[in-house]
């Protein structure tokens, strides 16, 4: 009997850790993974009735698969629905540590024996109370001691956590350095990531660093000057970047977007990203070329105005819009 091969089609657009695909396998449960995999599709924008449509499930049947998913952790139930935000029902849920009657408990004798035995916590200890600059209380010691040793992060890792946990605490706290809750936090989601050893930290971290980067450039070429981006917005923005989108895609989608609506809409410029992702055009070359608007070699093609009946037929390309274009890539690329 001939072997039988399996070609996955192109790119996948999202990412799943191991550790989440070890609890879906381990909870067994089909339906479940389907509605997780949907989840992450939609990128947490759908409601349940949307999700039960897609699926052809009965509301039941999504409500019992949520149950599984909100009890894996993997995502959190929103009740709290605006009338603007009527989709924003479930979302994936950030990596938090359970409550302190679940977590193990460690009495200071037990950590005092730990430290004096010789163990590299002694050295988690230092380190965190230097940069944190202070001296760490009983509670406090506690946690990073779960952190130690529930979470078996090794101490180096645990280091290079609160060295980070610090950067982003003063980036968006205005200064202010991180309480040892907000590390604990911070160390869940990289057990969580499977982050135990310096190299994949070393490369979560500059995951990080060029997803911040690409959210910055995005929000410029979005013309968003004077504020962050708001909860809702920002999954839009990174469900782009995880489909391989970069700001000059994004400029020429809000582009379009303003000749047809005159304002930024949101579900407007997305219906937009997801066109161009389902025809495999990720860059602003990709996108042109396909549109004709540049040949192969990236220089313009002249094309005339198509008119009808004396107005300009909508989606025609024309000079003044090859222009609009090449100016706003342009401008992308000087910010």
């Amino acid at each position: 009997m001939a072997k039988t091969k399996f070609i996955l089609p192109g790119p996948e657009t999202v990412t799943i850790s191991g550790q989440t695909i070890d609890k879906l396998l381990r909870a067994g449960d089909g339906e479940a993974a389907l509605l997780y995999l949907y989840i992450l599709k939609t990128r947490g924008l759908s409601s349940s009735d949307e999700a039960a449509d897609a699926l052809g499930r009965s509301a039941g049947g999504i409500a019992d698969a949520m149950a599984v998913l909100a009890r894996l952790g993997l995502i959190k139930l929103d009740d709290a629905v605006t009338e603007e935000k009527p989709e924003a029902r479930v979302q994936e849920a950030p990596a938090e540590p359970p409550p302190m009657e679940e977590q193990r408990s460690y009495t200071i004798d037990e950590i005092n024996k730990k430290t004096q035995e010789g163990s590299d916590f002694s050295t988690v200890v230092e380190e965190t109370q230097r940069s944190l600059g202070k001296i760490l209380s009983p509670d406090e010691l506690q946690r990073l001691f779960g952190i130690y040793d529930g979470l078996r992060l090794p101490a180096e890792v645990i280091v290079l956590l609160v060295t980070h946990c610090i950067t982003e605490s003063r980036r968006s706290g205005g200064g202010r350095m991180p309480s040892v809750r907000y590390i604990e936090k911070a160390a869940y989601t990289w057990e969580r990531e499977g982050i135990f050893t310096l190299d994949r930290a070393e490369d979560y971290l500059k995951m990080l660093d060029a997803r911040r980067s690409a959210l910055t450039e995005i929000k410029r070429a979005l013309q968003i000057n004077d504020r962050e981006f708001c909860a809702s917005e920002k999954r839009y923005v990174e469900g782009w970047v995880a489909c391989g989108f970069g700001a000059d895609a994004v400029g020429i989608a809000y582009d379009r977007m303003l000749i047809k609506t005159g304002k930024l809409v949101w579900n407007y410029i997305d219906s937009i990203m997801n066109s161009w992702h389902s025809q495999n055009l990720h860059t602003a070359r990709e996108i042109l070329e396909k549109d004709g608007r540049i040949n192969g070699s990236g220089q313009r093609k002249d094309q005339r105005k198509e008119l009808k009946d004396g107005n300009e037929k909508f989606g025609a390309p024309n000079r003044e819009e090859l222009q609009r274009m090449e100016r706003l890539l342009k401008k992308i690329k000087e910010d």
